[in-house]
């Protein structure tokens, strides 16, 4: 007698599992040892809210911010204070918990995943004055959302400023202020003259939620929650001295806040901590990837075919072969990604530094992984055909949310492989951040790998 088996739809128990996420039919790998109880925790009280998080995603865009219900049920789980201190009443998370968060907020609102990356920002303020911090921090505790933002700290055009007695008076508009609309603070840039050195230099100065006017601009085809609207001064602002420092200070004030506070992300070295960012936005990308896979696999298995005599699209092996390659290309993105996360986790716990020619080389292995993701969910819509296209369907909502993460300019991956190219040559390397590396930020020459470092070009 033969013994028929049927796997549950999505794969069979004993398959190759989703690495890194839990999955009511699929075994798990062994979790990482960098995954510590509070991001575990997190994760899963995260991926058992996706069905709320994707019922309130079209709320959200019509809104152009989280909706409500989303933007309450992130900030109880506490996703937006993982990259706070502990004695400020965050949870300091390492890199890999930061992308277990992450991933699972992708899986059900892109837009609530990006926030909670980017409400790193506030992070930016326990490298000013003490005074700046304590005003930033002070109302953390029943804050719901993001408590900082950041917009066009880095651009090549920022705001202006003019030095007075006491602070500097600053004017300008501000774009992509992502958070805007739930933080209580925006830290932007400007440029000033500096009368006694005759340069023109450039800063970053913290404004409180008065000084600035929030711009109806982010009309965008996806991450429309995000409210990553331009902010304005168009009358001149006070910003005292203690909430101001200048750009090229901050290399060297992140690397004062390593063991300053408690907690994994305050041992990551100042490469590590931006690596463990980008490593957050490819997991963002793996789990809106992941979850158009599943929303792909649910309709399937539900939708007649337009034109082959099927019951269902599962049955058709064209359906069958888009589903396990998007499956494969997802598990090699979870593999890239989870391999970089624990290495940084692991340098910062052994206090062991990262090279400068890491970081051209590992964000290139991430922003490859985020393009990758973006082919298997627009190859989803595809295949799903006409009926993906619906503004009510969650993969049509994918395809343009992931679209616009792939456009930033800091994963578009022609321009990051010419950056990581150049060291595999033995060039000198463009930086990372132009404004951190400008004549006028007085920034170093960055250093090249050593002969042999890179592989062969051949």
């Amino acid at each position: 007698m033969t013994l028929e088996m049927k796997p549950p739809v999505g794969g069979p128990p004993s398959g190759l599992p989703s690495l890194g996420g839990p999955s009511a039919h699929q075994q798990k790998f062994a979790e990482s040892p960098y995954l510590s109880e509070v991001g575990r925790r997190m994760r899963d009280e995260i991926l058992e809210m996706l069905p709320l998080l994707r019922q309130h995603a079209a709320e959200g865009e019509q809104l152009g911010a989280l909706a409500p219900a989303t933007l309450e049920a992130v900030d109880r789980v506490g996703a937006f204070k993982i990259t706070i201190p502990l004695e400020l009443g965050g949870y300091a998370l390492g890199a890999r918990d930061s992308a277990e968060v992450v991933k699972a907020l992708g899986q059900g609102d892109a837009s609530a995943g990006w926030l909670v990356i980017v409400s790193s920002a506030a992070r930016n303020a326990l490298g000013f004055d003490s005074k700046a911090r304590d005003e930033v921090f002070a109302s953390i505790t029943d804050w719901v959302g993001p408590i900082m933002f950041g917009a066009t700290v880095f651009a090549p055009k920022v705001g202006d400023g003019r030095k007075v007695d006491g602070g500097y008076w600053v004017k300008g508009k501000w774009s992509f202020g992502s958070g805007c609309k739930h933080a209580a603070w925006g830290a932007v840039g400007f440029e000033y003259d500096d009368g006694a050195s005759g340069e023109r230099r450039r800063a970053m100065g913290i404004l409180s939620r008065d000084q600035y006017t929030i711009v109806d601009d982010w009309n965008v085809m996806g991450l429309q929650a995000t409210n990553s609207n331009s902010v304005r001064a168009e009358q001149e602002v006070f910003v005292p001295d203690y909430r101001v420092v200048h750009t090229n200070d901050l290399p060297r004030l992140t690397d004062e806040l390593r063991g300053k506070y408690s907690g994994l992300a305050f041992k990551h070295s100042p490469i590590g901590s931006m690596v463990a960012t980008t490593c957050s936005f490819a997991a963002l990308a793996v789990g809106i990837a992941q979850g158009a896979l599943d929303s792909f696999i649910e309709q399937a298995a539900k939708r007649p075919p337009f034109n082959l005599p099927y019951k269902t699209m599962s049955e058709m092996a064209s359906i069958q072969v888009v589903a396990a390659k998007a499956r494969a290309v997802i598990n090699g993105a979870n593999a890239v990604l989870w391999r970089h996360a624990d290495e940084i986790d692991r340098r910062a716990l052994a206090q062991e530094e990262f090279f400068p020619w890491d970081e051209p080389e590992i964000t290139m292995d991430l922003v490859h992984q985020i393009h990758e993701c973006l082919r298997v969910v627009d190859g989803l819509l595809l295949a799903l055909g006409s009926s993906a296209v619906v503004l009510s369907n969650p993969l049509q909502r994918a395809v343009r949310d992931i679209h616009v993460l792939a456009t930033h300019g800091a994963f578009r991956i022609d321009p990051m492989a010419e950056i990581n190219g150049r060291a595999m040559f033995g060039l000198d390397p463009f930086p990372m951040i132009a404004a951190l590396s400008s004549p006028a930020s007085g920034a170093g020459q960055a250093q090249v790998p050593p002969p042999g470092r890179a592989p062969s070009p051949v």
